[in-house]
């Protein structure tokens, strides 16, 4: 079974895949937020950084296994695999888009 993503979400799991900063940021909104490990990342330099700084420390690769729309959130369920204590893991991802873009990510 094929899982269909909206264009900036498949975008942004290409990009988190390629650790592809610049693709990944070109996703956001630029006053977008991201929540991650207890930490709030505002605009796309934040943003961009953060990925850079994940992709380093963890060499994260996700795969989507699901997808499901709930009070104006899309929230994708994917197993994460990369080098940290627990791996392979399941992570789901809260996203809200607006005109195309990015403009909530929570991670979790």
């Amino acid at each position: 079974m094929s899982i269909k993503l909206i264009k900036p979400i498949e975008t942004y799991f290409q990009a988190a895949n390629a650790h592809d900063s610049t693709l990944l940021s070109d996703c956001f909104a630029e006053d977008a937020v991201v929540q991650d490990e207890g930490h709030e990342y505002q605009g796309l330099a934040e943003i961009k950084e953060w990925n850079e700084t994940m992709s380093k420390k963890y060499d994260l690769t996700l795969e989507v296994i699901s997808v499901a729309r709930k009070k104006g959130q899309i929230i994708v369920t994917a197993q994460a695999s990369g080098s940290f204590e627990g791996s392979p893991t399941i992570m789901e991802f809260y996203f809200t888009v607006e005109n195309e873009k990015i403009t909530f990510l929570c991670c979790g």
